[in-house]
């Protein structure tokens, strides 16, 4: 009965645990979408300008996504991983509703990898300020600098051959 009990309580912790993880990226999400039915000219421009693409993609984006969050979503993958913001959005179309932490790992973002947290911990902003997705005053040194593109590409074989992040 007594190990009943710490196999519930354990269970219980890791379930809370997981839940708050994908709660962060939720909430983070849900404020974006907020931010931007209030002011979606506002919204438009601080993508615009974050990620360096012009208004009229943007705009076009946001239409072809299923929240103005997507889009966001979308466009800091991509620049994570320095890939085209077209292969982060057909990797989200295929797998559309099976969440953000799926459609990482799609493209080649590792479980566990410090981008990988960065994720699940909704751990971005949006300032309107180029190259600069980093929140909560988070440090470089707590492993995750989105303006380095650290292991960008990885499992996408760009390292091929170096050695460095192939585990294939």
């Amino acid at each position: 009965m007594k190990n009943a009990r710490i196999f519930l309580g354990l269970c219980l912790f890791l379930i809370a645990t997981v839940v708050s993880a994908h709660a962060d990226l939720n909430i983070f999400l849900g404020d974006l979408n907020n931010r931007s039915y209030a002011a979606p000219n506002e919204y438009n421009n601080q993508l615009s300008a974050q990620f360096g693409v012009p208004q009229s993609l943007v705009s076009s984006l946001i239409r072809s996504v299923a929240a103005p969050s997507d889009a966001f979503m979308v466009l800091q993958l991509a620049q994570m991983l320095g890939l085209p913001h077209e292969r982060v959005l057909q990797t989200y179309n295929t797998n559309r509703g099976k969440g953000w932490g799926v459609i990482a790992k799609e493209l080649g973002i590792k479980p566990g990898s410090a981008e990988f947290h960065a994720l699940k911990q909704g751990n971005f902003a949006l300032t309107g300020t180029p190259g600069n997705s980093k929140a909560h005053g988070k440090k470089k040194e707590q492993g995750y600098d989105p303006g380095q593109n650290q292991d960008k590409g990885q499992g996408q074989g760009k390292d091929k051959g170096k050695g460095k992040g192939h585990n294939k």
